[in-house]
């Protein structure tokens, strides 16, 4: 018989016979799967805040902090001198009215409970007037409606709804010295603004004592990353101490450090499943090294070495790319679309979801074929190289 006839015949006997070892499979499937399913909870967060903060701020908005803020709303703080000084700014949009397109807002850190009493953590507390929502290309009002000028009401990011109790539209809660009502539910999908909470600019800078000042200026641009005009403007003008950049850069900026951490933890979290990963491998080389006698058989009715060890890795690899397939598929069921929070500018709360992405699932399916060739090729070996006599006495 020629050598690609027996690798053949050992291939197609290797994959009608896994059906009878049905338990050992099994439990090689589920291994592997957990370990990919592991992998992917970790990569499905990274890139889901990735995509949340790549979705978030436009080109075609002018950024402006005070200086010294280090990037941060939270640490920037702006006069409405200021601010009134910028609207003639050369390089900002009008409206019709000739007016300029622009959105003073504060930004303060308030605390909030999670859902299921998983403690208090900061969130974003944004101050804004009747342009904000302009601002954000997709803003709707999802339940509710916009709160009144002047009052104690406030809307919600539907990510806050989702992830902190307390803020269901109709609810009170109580945020600094004031209690404050939600009279609605906004949407802006994908952005770190769905993770935020809004109300009337005067409103909060009184509660707050922020006094006649703003944390941000965003302003549109009449040229789509023309900052020139603005930077011109503010070099000329002594009274003017801020510092200026496209929002997109701003929170590409700022999302950097978070990534990295996330990134940090990510492969921490991935070394501590080393032993999962170490049981998987310890789980597919016991099942290939239980058919070590059925190769031994098989050579010695006159079947090669070669095929041997083919047949053997076909298992191998064929019960790693079962588990990878379940893996994958646990994976996106399970934690594709979940919603979750992490640490953001200021110490307070980026909500973003998880996202599973075909990027991830190929990695998967990658870590399940390394998975197969590890713990398969050395007993694969083993059988299609060792002596006859050893591999009978074994």
């Amino acid at each position: 018989m020629s050598l690609i006839r027996q690798v053949v015949a050992v291939v197609d006997m290797t994959v009608s016979s896994i059906g009878s070892r049905f338990w050992a499979s099994l439990t090689t499937i589920v291994s592997v799967a957990m370990v990919v399913a592991t992998l992917l909870a970790f990569l499905a967060m990274g890139n889901g805040f990735r995509k949340t903060v790549e979705g978030t701020g436009s080109d075609d908005i002018a950024m402006i902090l005070g200086t010294g803020s280090s990037g941060s709303e939270l640490n920037s703080t702006m006069p409405t001198s200021a601010v009134r000084l910028l609207e003639e700014a050369p390089g900002i949009a009008r409206d019709a009215a000739g007016k300029p397109i622009v959105s003073p807002e504060t930004y303060v850190a308030v605390g909030a409970t999670r859902r299921g009493g998983g403690g208090e953590v900061n969130v974003s507390f944004r101050g804004v007037t009747a342009n904000a929502a302009g601002m954000r290309p997709g803003f709707r009002i999802a339940e509710g409606r916009m709160f009144e000028a002047g009052t104690n009401e406030l809307i919600v990011g539907a990510g806050v709804a989702r992830e902190f109790s307390g803020f269901d539209v109709g609810s009170e809660i109580r945020l600094g010295a004031n209690t404050w009502r939600v009279v609605g539910l906004f949407e802006v999908p994908g952005t770190v603004f769905d993770g935020e909470v809004w109300a009337d600019l005067p409103v909060i800078q009184t509660v707050f004592d922020r006094g006649p000042t703003v944390a941000a200026l965003r302003a549109r641009l009449e040229r789509t990353g023309d900052l020139e005009p603005i930077k011109a403007f503010i070099a000329s003008e002594p009274r003017l101490r801020v510092e200026v950049k496209t929002e997109k850069e701003h929170f590409a900026a700022g999302a950097g450090n978070i990534q990295g951490l996330i990134s940090i933890g990510s492969a921490l979290a991935i070394t501590l499943s080393l032993g999962a990963l170490a049981g998987a491998l310890n789980t597919m080389y016991a099942a290939v090294e239980a058919r070590t006698k059925e190769m031994a058989t098989l050579r010695a009715i006159g079947f090669g070495g070669f095929p041997a060890f083919v047949g053997a890795m076909t298992e191998s690899i064929l019960l790693a790319l079962a588990g990878g397939l379940l893996g994958v598929l646990a994976a996106y069921f399970i934690f594709n679309g979940v919603s979750a929070s992490t640490l953001g500018d200021g110490f307070t709360q980026v909500v973003f979801d998880f996202s599973v992405g075909p990027g991830q699932m190929m990695v998967g399916f990658v870590m399940a074929l390394m998975l197969g060739l590890i713990g398969g090729i050395f007993p694969a070996l083993k059988a299609a190289s060792a002596p006859l006599l050893k591999l009978g006495a074994d």
